[in-house]
């Protein structure tokens, strides 16, 4: 896929390349990254025109996730959520911070026990909130529980282009 061009078509994009370039070049460390490119999400989170209509429109399969620009240091992705889609229990390889264009976002947060996962934490996310975080502690499942389709942006520290995802570790461990 060719970034470039496809940050040069995308309306707020080349904004957020150079503002979290110039963070990520600061070397702050992990959370402290998250919650800098969370700051320049909260002034410059894009509109739902960074998407064609088309790729608005999710998919009935499951979540789409679309790389919009990745570099070795980071990438910035879209998410599309139709009603009621969500992720399995997982982590991440890198710090993320992320923001909601449309529908809401209802994260649980879990925490490893060795045999057992414990939930730790929920939270709804709505259009225009932001959040970051980094690992460890990442451990996480996201629905959308609106009745539209969601759009979110994430902002990932790491180059999904060649890890494929930002996922560590999918968990299957029994949640009590």
């Amino acid at each position: 896929m060719n970034m470039a061009a496809a940050t040069s078509t995308r309306p707020g994009l080349d904004v957020l390349v150079t503002g979290i370039s110039e963070i990520v070049a600061r070397r702050l460390g992990r959370a402290k990254t998250a919650f800098a490119v969370a700051d320049l999400l909260r002034g410059r989170l894009p509109g739902l025109d960074i998407l064609t209509p088309r790729e608005r429109e999710g998919s009935p399969d499951g979540y789409v996730s679309r790389p919009l620009h990745c570099e070795e240091d980071f990438s910035i992705v879209s998410v599309v959520w139709r009603p009621g889609q969500e992720t399995q229990i997982h982590d991440h390889v890198s710090w993320c911070a992320f923001g909601i264009i449309s529908g809401i976002e209802h994260e649980t947060l879990y925490r490893d026990m060795g045999d057992h996962l414990a939930e730790i934490g929920r939270a709804d996310n709505r259009p225009g909130e932001v959040s970051g975080f980094a690992p460890p502690g990442d451990i996480h499942k996201v629905r959308n529980t609106s009745g539209e389709v969601g759009v979110s942006i994430h902002v990932y520290g790491a180059n999904v282009a060649r890890l494929g995802s930002s996922v560590r570790r999918v968990y299957d461990l029994p949640v009590r």
